[in-house]
């Protein structure tokens, strides 16, 4: 039965969320609308710490309150009047709005022209082909524009063109645009397009710019001297925005009030997403009666509206106040209604981050082995996708494996966590790193193992410098303490305590918790008041209803029948289910038993090859040293150029195994790090100091060792000959090496110098004629496209293949 009334639940939410608009938005003009939209997308885009693009976040937000994307982008040209084609863009219906095109002229092609070409340009996640788009139809825009000389639709056309440029990755065009169409609007005195200018050339740029902030305040001023309200109120949102992830959080939290206030003064309801950054940012300051006021006023918010399209975020960030204070039960609560509600509605990324939080709320109460399985369960239905949230589920289990004192899973998943925070390099995500951090450190304090904490607690404070910014809670303070315990810095470790305690009482003291606990009555007693006023709507509309009961009563007597059947045909289809899950477990532990084999089998393998790198290393080395042993019984002066030359050709051999011994990567090496170490210890060999120099451009390139060795053998050769022969009676001079791609997997491997030049007849017998006969014969085993001739100096080429490298045949197993 519970599956019955579940389906009927979903059903339900689903049929309300489709025929119901938030009345909310309804009553917004355009351009609250599209303030509700950048609102909506700048708090998605900060929520989700980098794993979604800006244009995504747009997207979710648009569809979150049912309004058409363009509305996001279109602003220049569209003021709420008729747009043409602007219906069939929303739809979806671009064949029939090309055909339009075919057909407009003038401005209503350049219309046109912006909508096509910021559908293509704005897409989520923009591919080739859609950038290749928008550059034809904008283009054809600013074309158009300049024919018929209107100023507003040519700054129109240059602004999407610098929007393009920017997608495009050539930020110098970009700004050439942007900066004209500002420049112009100077001139004239144009504030409005000035403002429009300033503000899309800022957005653009990165929060840690300085020119961002600067151009913004001045899009703010403008706007405030126009009287545009919405437009002030949203680059005021974007300064914010920089404030908070450049690290001033105090004038961030002023601007937010601030904030809330001007958006009182314009009757936007839509405060919630302030009110719940200012409760993130609360928690982080652990002031927990300002941090429970707002995130109670935002749930409140929502529900008097009975808008929960995005009440995962709210019910969510309420879940973790209560679980901040010790609270457990009722974020437990909170972070299913969370959870619930993500999963039945958009998916915006923050009903995950609830998971995280109930098994938070779990591990709190001690029932930490049930948050284990919660953990297991929820993650093989809805694996993490982002790099953010599998770090985060490693970091939730090593948390709960170390409080069932299971120290060896615990230290398991802890490595999981660093190995996914070092792929992690944005500033959204640096708290949730460096706390993740501090636990670890504290957990190998609390197992004996002192280096690794000191590791750990290394990595926190490199953190630090590179973000510029710095961190602080009762955990960071109590790992600080017990490092200066350890080091024997007791006055210092004194101060750490101190402190350590200050916050912990600030967050558990009575006074704290008997605030909150008024607040939380407040808020109750509140929602009871608005029950009893609903409860006697509803008894003013119960005559009305009745006379419609009948009619309900037969449409859910069909209902009820359909659903019978229906429930019969997925319960037949649920046993099948069972049975065929039952083997497919079995034989996935099969499967997983004999990965593990495999597993441990090419782990041994590539010890086995990095160990064997290394003694033929070592070998090679030896033979250098017994030839350089035997050179000291030697006079004979072409002996010893000999045996020289043999030494430089083993070392460029050597040198290989060397590389992939100390490489992660034991199949290839990197050609740029080999051939400029090779250069240097030709020119230490030779005590060349400055009369003859190099020049080394090598493109990055990966080689298996079968050809890299005779690849360094040929650069080898080739060096050594320039240098003994093309500079003669000690002329100075110059060397070049180059490495090219010249097609897909072909490249050229050039040796040149600006010296005397030499014979290009392979046939001549020379003091030099091994090492010649040596590079074609090298060259042969490469199958390579070997050529010699003499311009201004030799030049030497050497045109090969690069063939499939080990690991790439890995990937495609």
């Amino acid at each position: 039965m519970k599956q019955v009334y579940a389906l009927c639940f979903i059903l339900s939410i689903a049929i309300q969320s489709l025929a119901q608009t938030s009345p909310s938005v309804a009553k917004y003009d355009l351009k609250k609308k599209r303030l509700l939209i950048q609102a909506c997308s700048i708090y998605l885009f900060n929520a989700n710490q980098g794993a979604i693009d800006a244009d995504s976040s747009v997207v979710l937000a648009c569809k979150a309150y049912k309004l058409p994307v363009s509305l996001a982008y279109d602003e220049g040209f569209n003021d709420g009047s008729y747009l043409i084609g602007n219906d069939l863009i929303d739809k979806g219906n671009i064949d029939s709005a090309k055909k339009l095109l075919a057909k407009s002229k003038e401005e209503n092609r350049i219309k046109l022209l912006l909508q096509l070409g910021n559908f293509y340009l704005f897409k989520p996640g923009t591919k080739p082909e859609d950038l290749q788009n928008a550059q034809v139809y904008i283009k054809e825009a600013v074309d158009v524009s300049n024919k018929i000389k209107i100023k507003k639709w040519q700054h129109q056309s240059l602004l999407l063109l610098g929007k393009y440029y920017f997608q495009a990755g050539n930020l110098a065009e970009s700004k050439k645009n942007f900066l004209q169409v500002i420049n112009e609007c100077r001139k004239t005195d144009d504030k409005i397009g000035l403002a429009d200018a300033v503000d899309g050339y800022a957005t653009l740029l990165s929060n840690l710019d300085p020119e961002k902030e600067k151009r913004l305040q001045e899009a703010v001023s403008l706007y405030a001297s126009l009287g545009l309200e919405e437009k002030r109120i949203e680059s005021y949102m974007k300064i914010t925005t920089i404030y908070f992830w450049t690290g001033r959080i105090d004038e961030a939290k002023k601007r937010l009030h601030q904030n809330l206030a001007d958006l009182r003064k314009i009757n936007f309801t839509h405060q919630q997403f302030a009110e719940t950054t200012i409760v993130y940012i609360d928690l982080y300051q652990q002031n927990m009666k300002s941090a429970m006021y707002y995130a109670l006023k935002s749930v409140k918010r929502m529900e008097a509206e009975k808008d929960y399209t995005l009440g995962d975020i709210f019910y969510m960030r309420l879940g973790d106040v209560y679980n901040f204070i010790g609270h457990n039960e009722e974020a437990l609560e909170l972070y299913r209604k969370s959870i619930e509600i993500g999963q039945q509605t958009l998916d915006t990324g923050t009903w995950y981050k609830s998971f995280y939080g109930a098994v938070a709320a779990l591990s709190l109460k001690g029932k930490n082995k049930e948050a284990i399985a919660y953990i297991n369960s929820l993650t093989a239905e809805y694996p993490p996708k982002t790099i953010f949230d599998k770090m985060s589920v490693a970091y939730i289990k090593a948390n709960c494996y170390e409080a069932i004192k299971d120290n060896l899973q615990a230290e398991k998943y802890f490595n999981e966590t660093d190995y996914y925070a070092r792929q992690l390099n944005n500033r959204e995500t640096f708290r949730e790193i460096v706390h993740q951090y501090t636990m670890m450190s504290l957990f190998y304090i609390n197992i004996n193992k002192v280096q690794k904490a000191k590791f750990y607690t290394d990595k926190i404070f490199a953190l630090f410098k590179i973000n510029n910014a710095t961190y602080n809670s009762e955990a960071f303070q109590r790992l600080l303490y017990k490092t200066d315990s350890i080091n024997g810095n007791y006055k210092s470790s004194l101060a750490h305590f101190q402190n350590f305690k200050k916050i912990s009482d600030s967050l558990h003291g009575n006074t704290k918790n008997k605030q909150i606990e008024e607040l939380k009555i407040a808020y109750q007693t509140k929602n009871k008041e608005q029950k009893i006023a609903l409860l006697n709507d509803q008894s003013k509309l119960q005559e009305s209803a009745l006379q419609k009961s009948k009619l309900l009563n037969n449409l859910a007597i069909g209902c009820l029948i359909l659903l019978l059947i229906t429930i019969s045909l997925l319960y037949n289809r649920y046993r099948l289910k069972q049975r065929n899950h039952a083997k497919l477990e079995l034989k996935e532990r099969e499967i997983n038993q004999k990965n593990l084999n495999l597993r441990h089998l090419l782990d041994e393998k590539e010890w086995l090859l990095k160990e064997i790198h290394h003694r033929v290393k070592n070998n090679l080395q030896t033979v250098i040293s017994l030839l350089n042993s035997q050179s000291a019984y030697l006079d004979n002066d072409m002996a010893l150029s000999a045996i020289k030359n043999s030494q430089h050709r083993i070392h460029s051999m050597s040198l290989i195994h060397q590389k992939l011994y100390n490489s992660d990567n034991i199949a290839t090496i990197n050609m740029p790090n080999y051939i400029k170490e090779l250069v240097e210890y030709l020119k230490e060999s030779f005590s060349l100091a400055q009369r003859i120099r190099f020049e080394i451009k090598v493109a990055p390139l990966e080689l298996d060792v079968a050809q890299a060795v005779p690849l360094g053998l040929i650069l080898n050769e080739a060096i050594t000959n320039s240098i003994k022969y093309a500079f003669p009676n000690d002329r100075t001079g110059m060397i070049y090496v180059t490495l090219e791609a010249i097609a897909e997997n072909r490249y050229l491997l050039t040796i040149s110098d600006n010296g005397i030049g030499a014979e290009t007849d392979f046939t001549d017998t020379k003091a030099n004629s091994f090492g010649m006969s040596l590079i074609k014969g090298l060259s042969d085993d490469l199958e390579a496209k070997f050529t010699m001739e003499n311009n201004n100096g030799t030049i030497l080429k050497i045109e090969f293949s690069q063939e499939f490298p080990i690991n790439q045949k890995r990937q495609m197993i």
